[in-house]
């Protein structure tokens, strides 16, 4: 491989969210994280020789895109998802839950009623909450190790609570679910027939394992196309969080309209001139390092499978269809989730995402990022085996 996945990083001392602030969140100093979606790996080097380039140059005034920016960005989602676009349809934010916010505030009134998939990205529920809209939960249903939508429950909630807006998590978070072509049918279809509007986020398109295959909502049908906001973000894919730049894609004019309304009323218009850089140039020349990246991932989901079934057979891992982000159930140990918080935090010195962060559903989970060197995840499952053991 030209990318060594391998290198370990120091990345304390850097103002890190996932390495610097433990104390400030609640834990102690010296847990190993593997929690928030932010990986352990340098950027593509692409992306670092356009920033380097942009600072010396030495201006930072006020930016904007231009066509070439949209054709890098089109391009991606033309030769990885078969999918055409307009530039007319993109509205560039700096992230993927402030344009889920903006949509709230701007198709919904408050008291209206929002539907989301729990366990579901938490952000789901506060920006629905903080908005002072009603949260309807069509819960996933676990069974035998997977988890499936009722559609029943789904169209029923929708009609029974007058629901105006669906937020699709599509790969889903944390469960690692990527959607069938039916399965989005007739979600879609139930939405149009009953007047709501989809926010489909799909942050964690890029990220899909053998055998499974992303399908962007809004190419299904042209009435998805014309009922949904799509979200995007080079992010996760690249490692880009801080960088604060999303796509997102909005075909209705009257839809798009509005949410750019609501956009400019508070305030922001031009994004942050290093996020528009970085995007530009990982979509032109980031796609060898992606293909790279998703083969390593796949050797540490293959490594912790087999940790676990040799190990820790009493953890089970949710077979992930897609994301680096996997799901566990330590409901064999019988502990609750006070109980489970402290084997995790204070006896294996791990910071991992508790699952009930995530819905009630989440109660005996975890989420574990695996997108880090394999050492890294190694000594993270050595350190929760001896404290399993020590139970």
């Amino acid at each position: 491989m030209r990318y060594n996945f391998d290198e370990v990083i120091n990345r304390k001392g850097t103002n890190s969210i996932k390495y610097d602030f433990a104390v400030e969140r609640g834990k102690p100093v010296d847990v190993l994280p593997l929690w928030v979606a932010d990986m352990d790996f340098r950027t593509p080097p692409a992306v670092i020789d356009a920033l380097v380039k942009v600072s010396q140059h030495g201006i930072f005034g006020y930016s904007e895109s231009k066509h070439d920016y949209f054709q890098a960005v089109s391009n991606w989602f033309k030769t990885r998802f078969d999918w055409e676009t307009d530039s007319t349809w993109l509205v560039k934010t700096p992230g993927v839950v402030y344009a889920i916010a903006t949509a709230i505030r701007a198709l919904t009134n408050q008291g209206d009623s929002v539907i989301i998939q729990q366990p579901v990205y938490y952000p789901f529920s506060s920006t629905i909450l903080t908005n002072k809209r009603k949260l309807i939960n069509n819960a996933l249903v676990y069974n035998n190790g997977s988890y499936y939508i009722d559609f029943e429950d789904f169209e029923q909630k929708i009609i029974e609570h007058n629901v105006k807006l669906f937020i699709l998590c599509s790969p889903h978070n944390p469960i690692g679910r990527v959607w069938t072509k039916d399965e989005l049918i007739r979600l879609g279809d139930i939405c149009v027939r009953h007047g709501v509007i989809v926010i489909s986020d799909e942050i964690h398109a890029d990220f899909t394992y053998e055998g499974s295959k992303h399908f962007v909502f809004g190419k299904l049908k042209p009435e998805f196309l014309n009922n949904t906001i799509i979200c995007t973000a080079p992010s996760k894919t690249f490692n880009l969080a801080g960088l604060q730049v999303s796509n997102i894609f909005i075909a209705n004019k009257s839809i798009r309209n509005m949410f750019q309304k609501e956009m400019y009323s508070a305030g922001y218009s031009q994004l942050n001139t290093m996020g528009l850089v970085a995007c530009q140039a990982v979509y032109e020349h980031g796609a060898e390092w992606l293909d790279e990246l998703k083969i390593y991932l796949a050797g540490n989901l293959q490594f912790i499978r087999g940790f676990l079934a040799e190990r820790l057979p009493q953890i089970k891992i949710i077979e992930p269809q897609g994301t680096y982000l996997i799901w566990l159930d330590f409901q064999e140990l019988k502990l609750s989730d006070e109980q489970l918080e402290d084997l995790i935090v204070n006896r294996a010195k791990l910071w991992l995402d508790a699952g009930t962060m995530f819905g009630i559903e989440g109660s005996g989970f975890q989420r574990i990022n695996i997108a880090c060197p394999r050492s890294i995840l190694e000594q993270a499952l050595n350190q929760l085996t001896q404290a399993i053991n020590h139970l």
